[in-house]
């Protein structure tokens, strides 16, 4: 990174940020050339075990989808944030297939990860090592006796630990992958019990000491700091407390084990809101946070380690959250970053990942009333479910007050969520910019909406696509000009500092939150404002029919002169015929059948589709980490100056209407 980026960075740790990474400087230094020996261990023995009749719980169809990918894989057949690999019968560890470059040997602290000319794309290159696919093959053995599985599994571990030797490679350079992948030894064993082979690839094999010791000796003394608190620390204390509770064979293990369960209660509960949502307002980190504390709580019930009150209690809420927050189809708002990590994988392709978890807080919590229905056809839940003592009882923490009803205002987080009729919704987002001094992923999206009808994308938020080697597409992406809001001066309403950073955040205050019963007959109406343009004040209104479904949109800006440019980004399954300022919408329902929409847009503003566009970025929709499709932007552009305020219509129009 350049000096400037250095710089803005270090503008924004405090004091005792500083020091500590000036310990860690001074320790990296160390240990370059101290290089201790794991000591001896003997007699170890793994007894996190999976409760008898725990894998005959597994549904059928779970057992089928996962038994297909274990298949695919024993072919070398995988694919990995859009790039299909062919090459996993014996991996090379260090290649990126996305750049074709190999990442440099060497010290870990000296590999320059984030520079992608050098190394190649990082996030291709760690993926695999989180070993979650090494989780899924452990599994298939462990429901089918396929000795094949297992062996694959022993090769290819044995592989990886041959050749990413302690503190060398690339490997050793983040915390987060480091957590990961022991989460993922953990349940490797675990799974992996009854085969033959599984003393002689873990507690009887001295590599395998040496590589799970020195990945909880690096977490212990490496841990993310300050501004960088946020998901990555939550995954390094999961993965420590993890390895230290079934992996308990090291002189060290207690004090691990108590220092992570300290770190991990401290930062379950400073990464999540009161009200449940995380608190970098970024959807995916909300689940990948979620399945790393019912992962860790799974091995302390196991162990026998007392949990705190608080962790339970912080997973239940975060739940809770989930279950108000999903739209009929049960997906989620896609707000700010997202990379597709997941914290443990037990599942097969094709599995929903957020039905499984709220299957899994069903049996680990007890569903609500207003709770939507979970298929809950998935392999993790029933064995997480076994390992996890049901909430209230056997010892752990007694029960609390719940929502009664379903909320749809998050005062907290400044998350809103409007119903209508037909499978309607809406989300307003009227939050802080993101968490901590860094907001390392947010977006600009102040005042965004993102509506959807019957779980199809109309409004869409525009997702991530990359995070490092094209500056242009993550500058684009988190832009406000790529969310549905407006954009004063052709300028961000934050300021970025950087790929993962922000030095100047847009505070945002929601002025009215009147979600009614649906029943009601009243409509839902939502008001806030943010200030991050300089001497203006951005306020938008929506208000949604609880009888026609009707959303009605209105933009004012206050306190200037300038230009504006209003987005709309339809999702990718949308087709709009665009005439002055009014646009028909057509899509097809998940069932095929006919959808349609009018959007009549403000006509003070002069209007223009974009699709697909490269120079800038302009109109795209990225459906997951490393993919990108065209997706059709309508821009409108004009002055604010005399206006009174811009209104936007979305009318949608009945079951299996074309629109004409």
């Amino acid at each position: 990174m350049s000096a400037g980026w250095y710089l803005r960075r270090l503008s924004r740790m405090g004091p005792r940020e500083v020091g500590g990474r000036v310990g860690d400087a001074v320790r990296r230094r160390r240990w370059r050339s101290a290089r201790p020996e794991c000591p001896a261990v003997t007699g170890a023995r793994f007894t996190a075990v999976l409760p008898a009749g725990a894998l005959a719980a597994v549904p059928p169809d779970a057992a089928e989808r996962l038994l297909a990918e274990a298949d695919r894989l024993m072919a070398g057949r995988a694919v990995f944030f859009g790039v299909a690999r062919d090459d996993l019968v014996a991996p090379d560890w260090w290649y990126d297939p996305k750049t074709g470059r190999r990442a440099p040997w060497g010290y870990a602290f000296d590999v320059p990860y984030r520079d992608e000319e050098a190394v190649g794309d990082v996030k291709q290159i760690w993926e695999l090592s989180r070993h979650q696919y090494l989780t899924v093959l452990a599994a298939a053995y462990a429901l089918s006796g396929d000795e094949r599985y297992a062996e694959r599994v022993d090769a290819h571990l044995r592989s990886w630990w041959a050749a990413n030797a302690p503190l060398r490679g690339v490997h050793w350079t983040s915390g987060i992958e480091l957590g990961i992948r022991l989460l993922s030894w953990v349940w490797v064993r675990r799974l992996l019990d009854g085969w033959p082979g599984a003393p002689g690839l873990f507690e009887e094999n001295p590599v395998a000491l040496r590589q799970i010791w020195h990945h909880q000796r690096w977490l212990a003394a490496f841990p993310s700091r300050g501004s960088s608190a946020n998901n990555h620390v939550v995954a390094e204390a999961a993965g420590q407390f993890a390895a230290a509770c079934a992996f308990g064979w090291f002189p060290s293990s207690a004090r691990w084990r108590v220092d992570a369960l300290r770190s991990l209660e401290r930062h379950l509960r400073g990464n999540t809101f009161p009200s449940g949502l995380n608190r970098e307002l970024a959807t995916e980190y909300h689940g990948l946070v979620l399945e790393l504390g019912l992962a860790a709580v799974a091995e302390a019930d196991t162990a026998g380690v007392p949990v705190p009150r608080t962790v339970r209690l912080v997973l239940l809420r975060m739940t809770d959250a989930l279950a108000a927050v999903v739209d009929d189809r049960l997906r989620p708002p896609r707000q700010g970053d997202a990379d597709d990590g997941h914290g443990l994988v037990l599942d097969g392709p094709g599995t929903d990942r957020w039905g499984s978890l709220l299957a899994t807080g069903d049996a680990v919590f007890g569903r609500l009333p207003w709770w939507p229905e979970a298929p809950g056809t998935d392999v993790r839940t029933p064995l997480l479910a076994a390992l996890v003592r049901p909430y209230g009882k056997g010892g752990a923490a007694p029960a609390v007050s719940r929502p009664r009803t379903r909320p749809a205002h998050f005062a907290d987080a400044g998350l809103t969520v409007l119903r209508g009729p037909g499978g309607i919704w809406c989300r307003c987002d009227g939050g802080p910019h993101g968490f901590l001094s860094i907001a390392a992923h947010a977006h600009a999206d102040a005042l965004s909406v993102e509506v959807r009808h019957d779980g199809v994308d109309v409004l869409a938020d525009p997702g991530t696509y990359c995070y490092h080697g094209q500056p242009e597409w993550r500058s684009y992406f988190r832009s406000t000009l790529a969310h549905n809001t407006l954009q004063w001066d052709g300028a961000d309403q934050s300021v970025s500092g950087g790929p993962f950073l922000w030095t100047r955040h847009a505070r945002t205050h929601v002025l009215v939150a009147d979600v009614p019963d649906a029943s009601g007959g009243r409509p839902a109406r939502w008001c806030a404002e943010h200030d991050g343009y300089e001497g203006v004040v951005h306020r938008r209104s929506v208000e949604l029919s609880s009888t026609t479904g009707e959303l009605r949109i209105r933009d004012e800006v206050r306190g200037g002169r300038g230009r504006v440019r209003l987005a709309f980004h339809l999702g990718p399954s949308v087709d709009a015929e665009l005439v002055g300022n009014r646009a028909v919408l057509t899509w097809s329902s998940r069932e095929g059948e006919d959808r349609s929409a009018v959007l009549d847009l403000p006509g003070e503003l002069s209007w223009r589709a974009h699709r697909g566009e490269s120079r800038p970025p302009l109109g795209w929709y990225s459906a997951g980490f490393g993919r990108k499709e065209p997706a059709t932007a309508l821009i409108g552009t004009g002055s604010a100056a005399g206006a009174a305020g811009f209104t936007t219509v979305l009318g949608f129009h009945g079951r299996g209407a074309r629109g004409e």
